[in-house]
C-alpha cells in the first residue's frame, strides 16, 4: 500500500509539473504563438514624384511625300537615288512620252480642223446674210406689184415663202457659227489634257528633302491614274524634323496633353545610354481603326489613340557631324521608347507602389473569426455585403509586432521610381509594410503579427548585380 501511494504521489507531482509548465510556457508566449509573418517595411517619406505615360513607337519625318503617277508607262530616265538631296522642282525621273506625243499631236490637228470649220461657219453667214438682202428686196417688189395689181397672189406668196427660207437659212448658219465656237472650245480642252499627260512624264520634285525611299529602277514599268494612286516610285522627307507616332491606351490617354516633355529612349543608341526630348504635337480625336468593320464586330479590342511626339534637334545636335555628312542622326523606322511627363510634384509624401492595395471596406474594421464563430446563413450574408462594398485603398502601419490596416488616399504614380503620392492617411516617417507583393496584396489582415524578413545571402547577390 505504501509503494502504490508512493508511486501515486510522484505521479501527482508529475503532472502538477506539467500542469505549472505549460501554464507558464503559455503565458510567456513559448507555446500557442501565432507564427509571425515576414514581412519589409519603409518609412513614409517625402520625395519629388514624377508621372509619366509610356508606348513604344516608331520614328517618321514629320513631312513625307510618297510620289505616284498619273500616267503609266515605262521609266527612261532615274536621276536620283536613295539617300539624295533634292530641291523643290528638280527633275527626278522621266516616264516613256512618245505614246503621249503622238496623242499631243492628234488633238492639235482636231483643234486646227475644227477652228478652220468655225471659219468656214461665219462665211457661210456673210453669204446667208447676202442671200436674205437680195430675197428681201425680190419680195419688196412683189408686194408693191401686187398692190399696183400687176402680180399675182400667188407670186406674192412664192416671194414671202423666199423671204422666210432666208431666215432661217441665216439662223442656221448662226447657230452652226455657235456650234463650231464649241467645238474648238472641246478640241482645245481634248489638247490641253493630252499636253498634261505629256507633261506628266516628267516627274519632279514637289518639295525640297532627302530621297527617303526610291522602289523603282531604270526600265521598270509604273501604273498610274488620276482616279486612285498608282505605283509608288519613291518617297521625299524632310528629315530635319522628326517625330516619334506612339499609340497610348485609351487609360492613359485622358492624362497626357498638347505641350507635355517627353523622354525618348531610341534603340539604335540604347547602348549609349543617350536620351533625347521631345514635345507632344499631336493627339488622335479618334481611335485607331475606329469605324471599321473589323472594330465594330470586336468589343475585346484594345482602344489606343495616335500622339505624335517632335523630337527636338538640341537633344541631339552633338550628334551631327557634317564633316563626315552624318547630319541626319535618326531614319524613317527606328523603334524607339516615349516616356511622356503628363504631372510633376515636389517635396509630396510618397511611399512604394506595392506598399499601397486595395481592401473591401468591410476588411478595414474587422480582422478574421474564426470558422466556429459563423453559421452557414451568417457566412453567405457577410459575402454579399462584401461584394457591394466598393474596395478602398489602405496600407498597413507597423505598430511593435503588428500591423493596422489604414485607409488612404492616393495621387499620381511614379512608375519609374516606383513610388506613389499619398495625399492623406498618413504622416511622414511612420513605418508601414513594402512587401512581398503576394502578403500585401492578398495575405496580410489588420491585426497580424508580423517580424522583419531577413535577406538572404542569394538576395542581396542579386541586388547587387
Amino acid at each position: 500500500m505504501k509503494k502504490s501511494n508512493r508511486i501515486w504521489l510522484i505521479l501527482g507531482g508529475i503532472v502538477a509539473l506539467l500542469v505549472i509548465f505549460l501554464l507558464v510556457a503559455k503565458s510567456a508566449g513559448w507555446i500557442g504563438k501565432e507564427k509571425p509573418t515576414e514581412v519589409e517595411f519603409v518609412k513614409a517619406s517625402k520625395s519629388d514624384i514624377t508621372e509619366t505615360v509610356s508606348a513604344s513607337g516608331k520614328i517618321q519625318p514629320e513631312v513625307e511625300v510618297k510620289i505616284t503617277p498619273d500616267v503609266p508607262g515605262e521609266i527612261i530616265a532615274l536621276y536620283v537615288k536613295e539617300g539624295d538631296s533634292v530641291k523643290k522642282g528638280q527633275l527626278l525621273l522621266k516616264i516613256q512620252p512618245e505614246n503621249y506625243i503622238s496623242i499631243t499631236q492628234r488633238a492639235e490637228a482636231v483643234v486646227n480642223q475644227t477652228k478652220a470649220s468655225a471659219e468656214q461657219a461665219k462665211s457661210t453667214i456673210a453669204q446667208s446674210e447676202a442671200r436674205l438682202a437680195r430675197v428681201q428686196m425680190e419680195y419688196n417688189r412683189q408686194k408693191k406689184l401686187f398692190e399696183d395689181k400687176v402680180v399675182s397672189a400667188a407670186d406674192l406668196e412664192v416671194a414671202e415663202t423666199n423671204l422666210k427660207v432666208a431666215r432661217q437659212d441665216l439662223e442656221a448658219a448662226r447657230a452652226n457659227v455657235e456650234a463650231a465656237k464649241y467645238n474648238v472650245k472641246s478640241a482645245e480642252a481634248g489638247l490641253k489634257d493630252a499636253s498634261e499627260n505629256l507633261r506628266k512624264t516628267s516627274i519632279y520634285a514637289p518639295m525640297s528633302g532627302i530621297v527617303s525611299k526610291l522602289a523603282v529602277e531604270l526600265g521598270e514599268r509604273v501604273v498610274g491614274t488620276s482616279q486612285m494612286a498608282g505605283t509608288e516610285m519613291l518617297r521625299i522627307a524632310n528629315l530635319n524634323n522628326m517625330e516619334v507616332r506612339i499609340n497610348v491606351n485609351e487609360n492613359d490617354i485622358v492624362r497626357v496633353s498638347l505641350g507635355d516633355t517627353a523622354m525618348i529612349d531610341v534603340d539604335s543608341y540604347a547602348m549609349t545610354g543617350k536620351k533625347f526630348k521631345g514635345i507632344v504635337t499631336e493627339i488622335a480625336n479618334t481611335a485607331n481603326g475606329s469605324g471599321t468593320a473589323v472594330a465594330a464586330a470586336s468589343t475585346d479590342a484594345v482602344t489606343e489613340f495616335e500622339v505624335r511626339i517632335r523630337i527636338l534637334p538640341e537633344s541631339y545636335r552633338d550628334l551631327v557631324d557634317r564633316k563626315t555628312r552624318k547630319v541626319y542622326p535618326f531614319k524613317p523606322g527606328m523603334t524607339a521608347t516615349v516616356d511622356i511627363i503628363t504631372e510633376k510634384k515636389t517635396g509630396v509624401l510618397s511611399v512604394p507602389i506595392a506598399a499601397v492595395t486595395t481592401r473591401g471596406a468591410n476588411d478595414a474594421t474587422t480582422t478574421e473569426k474564426k470558422d466556429g464563430d459563423k453559421n452557414e446563413a451568417e457566412s453567405t450574408q457577410e459575402s454579399k455585403t462584401t461584394k457591394k462594398d466598393k474596395p478602398k485603398e489602405v496600407v498597413f502601419v507597423h505598430d511593435k509586432d503588428k500591423v493596422k490596416m489604414r485607409e488612404v488616399k492616393t495621387g499620381i504614380t511614379d512608375t519609374s521610381a516606383g513610388t506613389i503620392e499619398v495625399i492623406s492617411g498618413l504622416k511622414e516617417g511612420e513605418e508601414i509594410v513594402s512587401g512581398p507583393f503576394v502578403v500585401v496584396s492578398k495575405k496580410l489582415k489588420d491585426g497580424d503579427v508580423v517580424t522583419k524578413k531577413v535577406e538572404k545571402k542569394e538576395d542581396k547577390e542579386k541586388k547587387k548585380d
